[in-house]
């Protein structure tokens, strides 16, 4: 399963990790959600979050909030591999 990034163009935050990921070479492990879009939106409120709550990533079980809480998400995978 791949990692969900759920964010927003205009947001500093998810701008930061969207450019992480690709400065990582974390592309092909990660799916990018732009909230915009109605049924993205509904997803992350499925996992419990908002519009608000964006950068986050859905990792399967677990919902990170914050551009540093996704990062040091980010990190633990590459670190072992899942």
């Amino acid at each position: 399963m791949k990692l969900e990034l759920f964010h927003a163009i205009s947001d500093a935050g998810s701008a930061r990790v969207r450019k992480w990921i690709s400065e990582h070479d974390m592309l092909s492990a990660t799916r990018f959600r732009n909230v915009v879009y109605p049924e993205v939106l509904a997803d992350l409120q499925k996992h419990g979050g908002s519009e608000q709550s964006v950068p986050a990533l859905w990792d399967g079980e677990k919902l990170f909030v914050g551009a540093d809480a996704v990062i040091a998400r980010l990190l633990a995978h590459g670190d072992v591999g899942r």
